[in-house]
């Protein structure tokens, strides 16, 4: 390769740990706070509607400025970037952001609806070097995917875009969120539509997050659950997990056609072994999905922070970093012991803490 086409270097100055001894290794990117669909567990509509003022462009972060952040985030031990919204393809021009972004040699992946994802927006994006794509689909029935989404994009469009993801991507996953008493249902038909498709299909509990969701425990079909159901129709085996600190357990069927995962944040919490985190489109950085506040790198970059600085500032917010959300939203659900049998009653009646948490769609799940 000619030295003008080198690939730039960045300097590693090696892995913090955070106050629990968990390196810094995935990073989310938001390029947008829009969205083009408005689901009941992310943007429900009574939160985000027609009046809902969305960030002026001037506000986000430009592609040169997340460029330069993510440098100083290699620096600090960071190898998987995804990018996320919002909806991402919404931002113009996201092909030149990936350009940029594949130039530092990183795992580049995307989250996306897909209802945007045409065979020429697929490919642009492949080429670009987006080699991974996550896709968020709730349901199959027309019915239920519009209570769950509450817009009026055919879901006929979102599997055309699964299609031409699934032509061009190196791999490409289904995201479904299950909620009891409103897709539970569908946990099986997704299955089914998705076996030996080439796509993983990864089952999330309903979390907490945001402020606007209407949260429930009772609302929760677990883990535990949804493999069980599944392993009724499709029987299923265990898979060890790609890397540490993979977040999906997973699992095979056992016939051979293909792979499904499963996201376990409120029965089995992982914060033991996050590796994560958050950019928002403002420069805004979050060290957990469950956060209160976050940390404001836009002003240091935009006053004339170098990398160095930004990645000596960074480095001492992960260092400082002792999120567990999870872990403490298990131990605040009480456990006691009736009175009259000698067992372990779990309370489900916890409710959320008065203080607002960051919005899923600012920081892109």
């Amino acid at each position: 390769m000619p030295a003008s086409q080198a690939m730039p270097q960045v300097m590693s100055t090696g892995a913090p740990t955070d106050r629990r001894g968990r390196a810094l290794h995935d990073l989310r990117v938001s390029v947008t706070d829009r969205c083009n669909f408005r689901c009941e567990y992310c943007m429900p509509k009574d939160a985000f509607g027609r009046g809902h003022q969305f960030l002026p462009k001037s506000q986000l972060l430009d592609y040169a400025e997340i460029e330069t952040l993510v440098r100083a985030f290699i620096r600090l031990g960071v190898r998987k970037v995804r990018l996320t919204g919002g909806e991402p393809l919404l931002r113009d021009d996201l092909e030149n952001l990936v350009a940029r972004l594949a130039d530092l040699n990183l795992d580049l992946a995307m989250t996306t609806n897909a209802s945007l994802l045409d065979k020429s927006r697929a490919q642009s994006l492949r080429a670009a070097v987006i080699r991974r794509i996550n896709i968020s689909l709730d349901a199959l029935d027309e019915t239920i995917y519009r209570r769950i989404n509450r817009i009026h994009s055919p879901l006929a469009d979102i599997l055309r875009g699964i299609d031409h993801a699934l032509a061009v991507f190196d791999s490409v996953k289904v995201n479904m969120v299950v909620q009891r008493d409103i897709n539970d249902g569908e946990i099986i038909p997704m299955a089914r539509h998705f076996r030996n498709s080439g796509a993983i299909l990864r089952f999330i509990e309903f979390m907490d997050v945001g402020n606007h969701n209407r949260w429930s425990f009772a609302q929760v079909f677990s883990a535990r659950e949804i493999i069980a159901r599944i392993n009724t129709v499709f029987p299923l085996v265990a898979v060890d997990a790609n890397y540490h600190g993979e977040v999906a357990k997973r699992w095979r069927y056992r016939d051979g056609g293909g792979e499904i995962g499963v996201i376990s944040s409120i029965s089995q919490p992982f914060c033991g072994d996050c590796a994560r985190a958050r950019l928002s489109a403002v420069g805004e950085l979050y060290t957990c999905l469950f956060a209160r506040r976050g940390h404001d790198l836009r002003k240091l970059l935009r006053g004339g922070a170098d990398e160095n600085e930004l990645v000596a500032h960074i480095g001492g917010l992960w260092q400082n970093r002792d999120d567990q959300y999870s872990v403490e939203r298990t131990a605040r659900m009480q456990t006691k012991k009736t009175r009259d049998k000698e067992q372990t009653q779990v309370i489900p009646a916890w409710h959320d803490p008065p203080a607002k948490k960051v919005e899923m769609s600012y920081i892109g799940g």
